[in-house]
């Protein structure tokens, strides 16, 4: 089974914005109550979409530079990019069925 990517500043780049596929993306920290309900969502996910959604995760504490581009104020936050730009954003813990509604959006 397939599990979420840990994403650095060093990464992002290559994994994410260069992607050929679309990319979910959960900014998290180990503190967060609400990314830690999150996080096992966001791995069940990478499974689900394996071969069609590349999914990754970005620890706030230890990645600051990606967090501050992409002006993570709260989270748990989920980006979703496609062709290197961000299409959608979730913030907060949501259900795992919004999830999968916005990002099966993105994948048609």
């Amino acid at each position: 089974m397939s599990k979420a990517v840990e994403l650095t500043d060093q990464s992002f780049e290559n994994e994410v914005l260069n992607s050929d596929k679309p990319v979910l993306v959960d900014f998290w920290a180990e503190w967060c109550g609400p990314c830690r309900m999150v996080g096992p969502v966001v791995d069940e996910l990478a499974g689900e979409y394996e071969g069609k959604l590349k999914v990754g995760k970005v620890d706030v504490d230890t990645n600051p530079e990606i967090s501050t581009k992409y002006q993570i104020r709260s989270i748990p936050a989920l980006l979703i990019f496609k062709n290197g730009e961000v299409v959608d954003q979730i913030v907060g813990a949501v259900p795992k069925a919004q999830l999968k509604k916005q990002v099966d959006a993105q994948l048609n």
